[in-house]
């Protein structure tokens, strides 16, 4: 999937919620303001967002998931980027920095942190799905 008017692929974000919290990931290199973001990347030619969030999330915490849900898409108004989020689900694995080179360190974020870690606020579907599953 191509970001509209450009060749650039679509970024999909996987949306890994586990006991009450959400996995997170900071990047080495910051894109403006963002730090702290799930863990997401680009899609592949050929690749279905669901089937690059599940990848990506493997690739970069080593945390087996499976996609749920499509949560929604728009243009990030920070990056500029297409962006696919996808509810997943845990399958197997403990998450850990399974590349090294592109992040510096990953948590679990229960909703009363969220703000801490994301003060900019989220997309509202996705903030919407982790109102009720944090919470809930």
């Amino acid at each position: 999937m191509s970001q509209p008017g450009t060749d650039r692929p679509g970024i999909a974000a996987a949306i890994v919620v586990r006991e009450k919290a959400v996995l997170m990931v900071r990047r080495r290199v910051r894109e403006g303001d963002l730090s702290w973001q799930f863990p997401a990347g680009e899609i592949e030619a050929g690749e279905a967002a669901e089937e690059a969030a599940v990848r990506e999330t493997e690739e970069e915490t080593g945390l087996v998931v499976r996609a749920v849900a499509p949560l929604g898409e728009r243009v990030h108004p920070k990056t500029r980027r297409l962006m696919s989020y996808i509810a997943c689900e845990v399958v197997s694995g403990t998450p850990h920095l399974a590349d090294a080179e592109e992040l510096a360190e990953l948590a679990w974020v229960t909703h009363p942190e969220l703000p801490g870690y994301v003060p900019y606020g989220l997309f509202g579907p996705v903030q919407e799905y982790l109102d009720d599953s944090l919470r809930g």
